[in-house]
């Protein structure tokens, strides 16, 4: 394991730092997702594909 590897463990081990470190990385993840969905609306894909997406980004929130 090398040094970045124990200070994040050590870091990950605060509350505070655990839940900042989840609740950006759940904004990425949004973040992530709504660009693909507005690429495929770019790209005129089909409405069933572009609500397939909407109800997996719905689906990620309920779970966060």
């Amino acid at each position: 394991m090398n040094i970045a590897e124990k200070y994040f463990k050590k870091q990950f081990s605060s509350e505070e730092f655990r839940c900042s470190f989840l609740e950006e990385k759940i904004k990425l993840d949004i973040e992530y997702q709504l660009e693909e969905l507005k690429r495929d609306i770019q790209t005129n894909k089909s409405s069933k594909t572009l609500i397939k997406r909407v109800k997996a980004i719905e689906q990620y929130v309920m779970s966060a």
